[in-house]
């Protein structure tokens, strides 16, 4: 049986061509804001474009901030894509307003310090040892087209579970304008800001990879 997929249909987001990628590489997909739906999947995907503050109203309009808490708190995997990882964080600040995130991840989503913005384009990442997304792609381009990110990942002190550590999440890093956060993989979670359904062999790769850790 193919993993079954939830694109998580809440007005933000690539979604027809994250459908397409995840099809492709074998999942089998749902394009919908079913709650239901999107709890029963093998995975969700959460998707995003545009502004943080919009994203999240479009996201709590359909209940997807309970969707992916009540999802991670029983260890179901989501993936985020580009905003649909921003908003995992605590919060994003736009134009000097702050916006509430789902709070998944401490930080803060603001404005890239570059001499352009938008950062729109191929670039290389920097994946860390033990990466699943990643596994043989650290030589390769993700595409990229965002003017904000979190540029620093304060979970630095991994918590306890009793006496058994609980692994630390893995964070892959870019650049542009200084390093930021391009992807993190924390048990059931797991993020980009590139958009792998748009970066040809390397991205299929990448959703391959995600969708055969849901078998």
């Amino acid at each position: 049986m193919s993993p079954r997929v939830v694109v998580l249909d809440y007005g933000f987001g690539n979604v027809r061509s994250a459908v397409r990628a995840l099809a492709r590489v074998g999942a089998d997909v749902e394009l919908t804001a079913d709650k239901q739906a999107a709890l029963d999947a093998d995975g969700l995907v959460v998707p995003g474009v545009g502004a943080f503050a919009a994203c999240m109203a479009g996201l709590r309009a359909v209940g997807g901030d309970q969707i992916v808490d009540r999802r991670l708190a029983g260890g179901r995997p989501v993936l985020g894509i580009c905003v649909g990882m921003q908003v995992m964080f605590s919060e994003g600040v736009e134009h000097g307003v702050r916006t509430d995130g789902l709070g998944e991840w401490p930080g803060v989503v603001d404005r890239l310090e570059a001499d352009v913005v938008p950062h729109m384009g191929w670039a290389q990442v920097e994946p860390p040892a033990g990466s699943v997304l990643l596994d043989g792609l650290a030589d390769e381009r993700f595409y990229f087209v965002h003017s904000y990110a979190a540029r620093t990942f304060p979970l630095a002190d991994v918590p306890t579970a009793g006496e058994h550590p609980l692994p630390a999440p893995l964070v892959t890093w870019s650049d542009h304008g200084g390093r930021f956060v391009a992807a993190v993989e924390n048990g059931p979670l797991a993020a980009t800001q590139f958009h792998p359904e748009k970066s040809g062999d390397a991205g299929a790769q990448l959703l391959s990879q995600w969708v055969s850790s849901l078998r």
